[in-house]
């Protein structure tokens, strides 16, 4: 196993920045200090986050997502219980 989470990951399956089995081994994310739970994908070297807009679907029937800018940090779920 990885000692730090990817600078970028996802949770769509069709993004080539997916990996399932660091998404199963739980991955958190604080963005500007504060814990995020919508998180779609994020990465720390560009200092972005893509979240859930709501129940909104487009047409593909995907959820719709905002970009947001800010300071990004990823932890594993294990390592923040351990603290």
């Amino acid at each position: 196993m990885t000692a730090s989470p990817p600078d970028r990951l996802s949770t769509n399956p069709k993004s080539p920045h997916y990996d399932e089995v660091l998404l199963t081994r739980g991955v958190g994310i604080r963005f500007n200090g504060k814990e995020k739970t919508n998180v779609e994908e994020y990465c720390v070297s560009e200092g972005w986050v893509r979240v859930a807009a709501g129940k909104t679907l487009d047409r593909k029937g995907n959820p719709l997502t905002i970009k947001l800018n800010g300071t990004v940090e990823p932890y594993f779920h294990d390592e923040k219980k351990a603290e």
